[in-house]
């Protein structure tokens, strides 16, 4: 809103400079056109602030989004990811989603960006990861992982990664979950949780 409200202050300047001096008479045909310009500026970057999603705060987790979109009856759907962001944002976790490059596909027909994944999911872009073709997701869910001290909510067990992060060995690292009965579940051990909750580094290769 910086700009706009630069442009604001500017214009309304001119305009009372052109109206208290008549031989700056013709000032206004370039302030008032300015003002109107910054008026609809803030409006609109107040009403995308206002349906911005929040900010997400709290312990971080990583979802592999390609796996997770699998659980519900074994296609891929968004809404098991929904389920799982609304139950990891109740237990204290700020989550962010790596997908693989073909998971626009899966889901809406097309190639998808992570602003627009981002969007569907109700997350900051920030918050969403999207592998370039060609690029599997599993290094990116491992390193930002490992980055960002924080867990791996998949049913992956990145055996082909073991090697470069020994962390996918360790208890509590991934998180596995799925439906029972139409139920979602995930397995959040408390013990883990605690353990994790006080951010331990992992161990590095």
């Amino acid at each position: 809103m910086k700009v706009p409200s630069v442009l604001l202050l500017a214009s309304l300047g001119c305009a009372v400079v052109a109206l208290l001096r008549r031989d700056l008479a013709d000032l206004l045909l370039l302030a008032v056109p300015v003002l109107i310009a910054s008026l609809y500026l803030l409006a609109r970057a107040w009403r995308s602030a206002r349906h911005a999603p929040p900010a997400l705060t709290g312990l971080p987790v990583i979802i592999d989004g390609s796996n997770v979109m699998y659980w519900a009856d074994g296609t891929p759907r968004i809404e098991p990811l929904h389920a799982v962001l609304r139950m990891l944002q109740t237990q204290g976790f700020a989550p962010g989603v790596v997908f693989d490059a073909n998971a626009g596909h899966l889901l809406l027909g097309r190639y998808r960006h992570d602003h627009a994944l981002a969007k569907l999911l109700g997350l900051h872009t920030d918050h969403v990861m999207v592998a370039d073709k060609g690029q599997p997701a599993d290094p990116l869910i491992l390193r930002a992982a490992r980055d960002m001290q924080a867990r791996v909510v998949t049913n992956d067990r990145f055996r082909d990664w073991a090697d470069t992060y020994p962390e996918v060995q360790a208890p509590g690292f991934l998180i596995r979950g799925g439906y029972r009965d139409g139920q979602l579940w995930l397995d959040l051990d408390p013990d883990t949780i605690n353990t994790h909750s006080e951010r331990p580094r992992i161990a590095r290769c």
